[in-house]
């Protein structure tokens, strides 16, 4: 992963609220902007590394079942 974007996202909301990191998350969402889509991966990643196996493989299955239905929106 590109420390730089890492590093860059991290530091835009580190002093952000958990009501401006969801805004950002909806909205990036809602807009289907692809522009954000490296950001929310990294949001991911940040949250991958906090997670027990068990909310790993939960996580894991809800992706693929997403995958599996496709993009329906």
């Amino acid at each position: 992963m590109n420390g730089e974007i890492k590093d860059y996202i991290i530091n835009n909301f580190k002093d952000d609220d958990e009501k401006t990191i969801e805004n950002a998350i909806v909205e990036a969402i809602n807009d289907s902007d692809e522009v954000a889509l490296p950001g929310l991966g990294i949001f991911f990643y940040l949250n991958w590394q906090e997670m027990s196996d068990s909310e790993k493989e939960q996580t894991i299955k809800r992706i693929h079942t997403s995958i599996k239905k496709g993009n329906q929106n």
